[in-house]
């Protein structure tokens, strides 16, 4: 059953899928389409990822469903791999998947020969900031551009003025981001033989560093901007609150990174985006519940990256934070709010937790009685995964989330 209302102009919701579960919950929680990756050939190798069959059955899912499926294929292949790429090529065109997201002119050029029933989407690592490029790789046969992170508005609008109308442009709404240009970075490779470039990249701009000096060696000293050592780390992004200056500058497919994220967050990220584009496409403010929803999931400080320009784009927190840790997530319930749940943190009895669903604001209610699978009552749920009974406010979906706020 779809819950939400998916809109069918020109806005897409684009939602991170990195295993199974995070498909669930991007789907249930309202992305007109999640990107997800194979085994091989995606920049986030340490994500769950999908094997063959399971590529098919995300594919099916999520065409039963009404929605798409991108899968991407966006490392630079060397020699060794290039060789086998044809083979699994063809095995994307025969699981048909709805795009590929590629950021190699090479895997272009072979993805049209191997995948000819797929779309071609342009990567952001492919790093284009200009209408020319955008026009090549239009003419080579590209359906979306997914636009380099470094643009602010104006440039986005003149790119988009410049461009075929067919052409669709993407753009990063919300998440993590990387402190080189479109994500080509060679600091991974160079400190631990991992290359970010192939999908292994070790995240090197999220250490904290010091200084040392040659001839007092062990002494180490601390690189202090605004109180923190974390040198070349990033704010993250979030444009919920500028949705509607993004359309108008021409982007089409709202995009929030996450693959290697918690299903959680896929959830909750997705929600508050949904809701947001559905009241921008509605003509409406977005509802600042929603805009207080993304500081529920874990995350850096927030900024609005290249985008609005007077700010920098990049900034050098080290520290995360987050307003709420999931406890729960429903299995089933009934119209009378009974419900199976399954234990993700612990909680007590007494607790006040929040009720989160797909189809509206999160609603507050106290933890009254909590039974195991035998029925015997407890006072809390100590174990991670078992299987509870207990009462909610109102009936709620499968895949609702049970969450205590930190500040409860």
């Amino acid at each position: 059953m779809l819950l939400h209302k998916i809109i069918r102009n020109d806005f897409e919701l684009l939602a991170p899928a990195g295993d199974w579960e995070r498909l669930e919950m991007a789907l249930r929680y309202g992305a007109d389409a999640v990107y997800l990756a194979g085994k091989e050939f995606g920049l986030r190798a340490a994500a769950g990822n999908f094997d063959r069959e399971e590529l098919r059955r995300a594919v099916a899912l999520a065409h039963e469903l009404g929605r798409k499926v991108y899968v991407t294929c966006n490392t630079l292949p060397r020699e060794e791999e290039l060789q086998r790429l044809p083979d699994y090529l063809a095995f994307l065109n025969e699981a048909g998947p709805d795009a590929l997201i590629i950021a190699d002119l090479g895997v272009l050029a072979l993805a049209k020969r191997f995948a000819p029933d797929v779309k071609l989407h342009v990567s952001t690592q492919l790093g284009v900031v200009n209408s020319a490029t955008a026009n090549v790789l239009y003419a080579m046969g590209a359906d979306t551009v997914v636009l380099a992170r470094e643009l602010p508005l104006d440039e986005i609008r003149s790119i988009r003025a410049n461009t075929p109308p067919e052409l669709r442009l993407e753009a990063f709404v919300h998440g993590a981001m990387c402190v080189s240009f479109s994500g080509r970075c060679l600091l991974s490779n160079y400190m631990t033989g991992r290359d970010g470039n192939r999908g292994e990249c070790a995240q090197p701009c999220r250490w904290k560093y010091s200084l040392m000096e040659e001839k007092r060696p062990g002494q180490y000293f601390d690189v202090v901007e605004d109180g923190g050592t974390y040198i070349l780390n990033s704010n993250d992004l979030r444009m919920i609150e500028h949705l509607q200056d993004l359309a108008e500058a021409g982007v089409s497919s709202f995009k929030i990174e996450g693959r290697m994220k918690s299903a959680y967050y896929a959830a909750v990220v997705t929600n508050a985006y949904r809701h947001a584009l559905d009241a921008v496409a509605a003509g409406d403010p977005v509802p600042d519940v929603w805009v207080r929803e993304t500081d529920m999931v874990s995350h850096r400080p927030y900024c609005t990256g290249f985008y609005l320009g007077g700010e920098p784009g990049q900034n050098y927190p080290g520290t995360y934070e987050t307003g709420a840790d999931i406890v729960a997530v429903v299995e089933s319930c009934d119209e009378e709010g009974n419900a199976v749940v399954t234990q993700r943190n612990k909680f007590f009895a007494g607790d006040e937790l929040e009720l989160l669903t797909p189809t509206g604001e999160p609603i507050r209610f106290t933890v009254t009685e909590m039974t195991d699978a035998e029925g015997e009552r407890l006072e809390d749920a100590r174990h991670p995964m078992m299987e509870l009974r207990m009462k909610l406010p109102k009936a709620a979906p499968r895949l609702s989330i049970l969450r205590k706020r930190r500040n409860a």
